[in-house]
């Protein structure tokens, strides 16, 4: 008797603990399905506000490539042709399509609907081949940012005309445009062979994707061989004592501080005391260079701790020294965990912001960088710019520059990935 009883308490409580583990299970399904659909939001979010911009509005002018407005001279000099007046050639050809427009103001907004980059495309094609002049040809333009966003769908047109950006007279226009075939959607070269602009048109992120180049690489060079020579004397070298143990410790106590700090120091130590070029990717590879360091030094120490003893106590057995242990047996096994920590580490500093604005790389550069020295800005750096302005053809360009980043990222992740799969060894 006593024994069911037992039995039946027995039972009871294996119920009341395999009902615990489910709903611990589902609370775990719970959060990973939560996570992944805000995941899939925020990706759908982004992809659906950044798609468009990779497409650009353009309109087809018959332009008059004028000998008397380009080169009354008929020098062909190149400054008497690339100081033109483009923009004439423009305007009289937007005048020709309406020639019912005749009041100034009129005539101002008719040219505002053509980006004022046309002249500057008009000025490269003559540039390159001047046997257009006194010429006329068919010529796509960009439109300007108003019109892009009508065209894409972005500017409703069922409201009071007081509630929109693009009036009846101008939409009156761009109608006729479009039934003449003369406006269409190509795809948006300029938005990655462009630096910055104001003119969201003519806005690009190479200048960006260049000084995100630069400054990677000079994060590149100087982390990777600190963090995995500092890994390997901590790991293989340094003595255990509380010296040894206070290193430690600061080193990963470094990992978790914000990056701002690390922004705050550079601009102390690199442009105020050493009065290194402010903007350049020089001191942003310097600065990104002390915040990625705990990483690659943390995952290095890993990878060496990973390594079994039975190679070292074998390399010593036969007669190596400690350096011929640690550099032609551990460290290349350890070397696949390193590559993927630093990639991680690169990948991290790729996505900073924080600390590179408190060096300047905040700035309005339109130029593409040519070197570590030039002023350039970086590609999170140009996403938070563009998502302080105003226009609405910037909020797109945000989105579109966003997946460009989530695209590096993610490749730099794979990578790390396949490294590790094709490097790893098990024992």
């Amino acid at each position: 008797m006593k024994n069911q009883r037992a039995i039946d308490i027995v039972n009871a409580s294996l119920k009341r603990r395999y009902a615990a583990e489910r709903r611990f299970r589902l609370y775990g399904i719970a959060a990973i399905a939560a996570g992944l659909l805000f995941l899939a939001l925020l990706f759908t979010s982004i992809a659906a506000n950044g798609y468009s911009a990779f497409l650009q509005t353009h309109v087809r002018l018959d332009i008059n490539f004028d000998p008397a407005v380009i080169d009354p001279e008929g020098s062909r000099a190149p400054q008497a042709l690339s100081g033109a007046n483009y923009a004439a050639l423009v305007r009289r050809s937007m005048q020709e399509l309406f020639p019912e427009v005749t009041g100034r103001q009129d005539r101002r907004t008719l040219n505002g609907l053509v980006s004022s980059g046309a002249s500057y495309q008009l000025r490269d094609m003559v540039m390159a081949d001047p046997a257009l002049i006194g010429t006329t040809r068919s010529v796509w333009v960009p439109a300007d940012d108003d019109v892009d966003m009508y065209a894409k769908g972005h500017i409703p047109v069922d409201v009071p005309e007081a509630q929109r950006r693009i009036k009846d007279l101008p939409l009156s226009w761009l109608r006729k445009l479009e039934s003449e075939g003369r406006i269409e959607k190509r795809f948006n070269t300029t938005f990655f062979t462009a630096g910055d602009s104001r003119e969201p048109e003519l806005a690009g992120i190479r200048g960006a994707l260049m000084g995100s180049l630069y400054t990677v690489i000079v994060t590149l060079a100087l982390s990777f061989p600190i963090g995995v020579a500092t890994a390997i004397y901590l790991e293989e070298f340094a003595p255990r004592n509380r010296w040894t143990d206070l290193i430690e410790v600061n080193i990963n106590n470094l990992a978790a501080v914000p990056s701002i700090v690390f922004g705050l120091l550079g601009l102390a130590v690199f442009l105020n005391f050493m009065a290194l070029p402010r903007s350049a990717p020089l001191v942003g590879g310097l600065v990104l260079t002390l915040m990625t360091l705990p990483t690659i030094i943390i995952a290095g120490r890993a990878a060496l701790k990973s390594v079994p003893p039975s190679i070292r106590e074998a390399a010593l057995g036969i007669g190596a020294s400690r350096l011929q242990t640690v550099t032609h047996h551990v460290l290349p096994l350890a070397l696949p965990g390193m590559l993927t920590g630093t990639i991680i580490g690169m990948a991290q500093a790729l996505g900073e912001t924080a600390p590179l604005l408190m060096i300047g790389m905040v700035a309005f550069i339109v130029d593409i960088p040519g070197g570590f020295f030039d002023p350039a800005t970086v590609l999170p750096v140009q996403i938070f710019l563009w998502a302080d302005s105003p226009e609405r053809a910037f909020v797109e360009r945000t989105s579109a520059a966003i997946l460009v980043l989530l695209g590096f990222l993610v490749i730099m992740n794979a990578i790390a990935v396949l490294l590790r799969k094709k490097f790893e060894r098990r024992w």
